[in-house]
């Protein structure tokens, strides 16, 4: 089964072909990282220009690439949630468009889902497991049982752990996106310079604003007091505690399901730290940790593909006309779109 794979929730435009879910033919990735860097964030309308700049040519590369064409596409996956909405809009607009011109059936896949399927490309995973979900706009606990049914244990009250990092770079004037930045940062600081406490919040859910301002005020009081501090030093402290809150939280439930495997999905799933911290104390519960390589940590066209593989083996039945239809009429993912 062939799946191409399209992705543009964000800044980044991919289109992916995959083999069975699991071997990757091409995955095509165009970023906008260094566009939005000047910005300190990413601009929605930026984006979505780039994406409709950008995206027949990916497609282009991505067939050349995986030395097929559409003519040998069996199903069309395609992100239509969560995202910028105008961003979405580019890449389902241009998945209907293909549909409807090559009749190929549209299998339309929730973003989060992308991102904890890209896992199953490179690893086996066993399940039930623990999905450990950290993004730019995401954190969440979510359990998987045997039947790929999801069920979401608990997600931020606030801020998404790759939005704190963002915010901390801010303050502490290392650019965007921070979070590669301040993963390097921890092996030159101390984790011990600045004690952060830690939030009480019940159950599986997160706090990250209070560790984010720890590191605001801070920042604010050393200039306010005209004196200099390390950032270094601050990045490492930030990181040390937000890596240690994601590890005791995810094997806890690890504890509480009785799971033995734990998968690492979104963005923040490329954190040095988090990666060793996270097996080296899985290792002593007993428990196994994976995650994807680096280039299927990012938002890729891979990942929707992989989803929208396993959704079909689930039995998802393509609508007919679907491509007809406008964007809001698109089928939701209610197993989690109601829980994220």
């Amino acid at each position: 089964m062939l799946i191409l794979g399209i992705e543009t929730s964000c800044d980044e435009t991919s289109i992916a072909i995959v083999k069975d879910g699991k071997e990757v033919l091409s995955n095509y990735i165009s970023s906008q990282i260094a566009i939005h860097k000047e910005y300190g964030g990413v601009v929605p309308e930026i984006a979505s220009r780039h994406h409709i700049k950008n995206i027949a040519t990916i497609l282009e590369e991505s067939l050349e690439q995986a030395k097929v064409t559409l003519d040998d596409i069996d199903y069309i996956g395609v992100t239509y949630a969560p995202g910028l909405i105008g961003a979405l809009l580019v890449g389902v607009s241009f998945a209907k468009g293909l549909s409807y011109g090559k009749n190929i059936p549209l299998v339309p896949v929730h973003h989060i889902k992308g991102h904890i399927y890209a896992n199953l490309v490179e690893n086996n995973v066993e399940f039930p497991c623990i999905a450990l979900v950290v993004s730019g706009g995401h954190t969440n606990i979510i359990y998987i049982d045997e039947n790929h049914n999801f069920t979401n244990l608990g997600g931020t009250l606030d801020d998404a752990v790759g939005e704190s990092y963002d915010k901390v770079a801010r303050v502490l004037g290392i650019g965007y996106p921070g979070g590669p930045v301040i993963d390097k940062m921890y092996y030159e600081g101390n984790p011990d310079f600045l004690k952060i406490t830690e939030p009480k919040v019940d159950g599986y859910n997160f706090s990250f604003s209070g560790i984010k301002t720890a590191v605001i005020n801070y920042v604010n009081k050393m200039k306010m007091k005209g004196e200099e501090f390390a950032p270094v030093d601050l990045a490492a402290s930030f990181q040390g505690t937000v890596v240690d809150i994601l590890c005791k939280k995810v094997l806890k439930a690890c504890a509480e399901k009785n799971v033995k495997q734990v998968i690492i999905a979104g963005g923040v799933a490329a954190n040095s730290l988090l990666r060793s911290e996270l097996k080296r104390r899985g290792a002593e519960q007993g428990v196994e940790v994976s995650y994807p390589s680096m280039k299927l940590c990012t938002d890729n066209g891979a990942m929707i593909a992989a989803a929208a593989y396993y959704k079909l083996k689930k039995g998802y039945v393509p609508e007919k006309n679907l491509t007809l239809n406008g964007i809001a009429t698109l089928p939701i993912d209610k197993e989690i779109e109601t829980q994220l």
